[in-house]
């Protein structure tokens, strides 16, 4: 399982996904991604991606099975996935499945400190963010208007049709949040009032446990 030992990062995960279809390069895996707009989803730099390969060898989940040179550019190594890389993939793709992850994005963070803003400052940078969110989900429309005229089974772009209904949720949530603010209906708070915790000391789970 890969809950048992150290679980594969976002990109790790990428490659070893390329890695199902032929083995591959490591410049041909980024251009492979960059293509596919993996980079949407997964932090893609050259020098990340070395280095992540260079650490899936040394554990074992891919293996070196050719070396190609063309002309005078330098040799590039191809690797494949071992047996061990396909399962830990396998196991790591259940278990993402099925298991909501603790992530922190920032957004939330940036909500919780937003009143400490000024409330035309706060508003400006929510409008922002509107005008934003709407041009990445004008350019992953792109993205999947390309994959629509390839006529790709859904399921291998099931991931921009996931972030685009993500955005979308997003850009509904703030568009509200800002009418609210702008109308009223949700009071910009007094600076003069103390912060209240949003529970209660006596019903927090520490309190009845201790």
């Amino acid at each position: 399982m890969a809950a048992a030992g150290k679980a594969l990062t976002p990109l790790a995960m990428a490659i070893l996904e390329l890695l199902h279809e032929r083995p591959m390069h490591p410049y041909e895996m980024t251009q492979l991604m960059r293509q596919r707009r993996v980079d949407f989803r997964v932090k893609l730099r050259p020098g990340s991606l070395y280095h992540t390969v260079e650490r899936l060898e040394a554990q074992g989940h891919i293996e070196v099975v050719d070396t190609q040179r063309q002309g005078r550019r330098p040799e590039r190594t191809v690797y494949a996935m071992t047996g061990k890389g396909r399962d830990t993939f396998t196991d790591q793709t259940r278990e993402m499945l099925a298991t909501p992850a603790e992530e922190y994005p920032e957004y939330p963070v940036a909500l919780s400190a937003a009143a400490e803003l000024d409330r035309d400052d706060a508003l400006d940078q929510l409008r922002m963010r509107a005008i934003n969110l709407k041009a990445r989900i004008a350019a992953n429309q792109y993205v999947i208007g390309q994959v629509l005229e390839k006529d790709l089974p859904r399921m291998y772009w099931i991931d921009h049709d996931f972030a685009q209904h993500q955005r979308k949720s997003e850009l509904d949530w703030t568009e509200r949040l800002i009418a609210d603010l702008e109308s009223g209906r949700i009071p910009w708070p007094d600076e003069n009032k103390p912060h209240l915790s949003i529970v209660d000391d006596k019903d927090s789970p520490d309190a009845k446990t201790g």
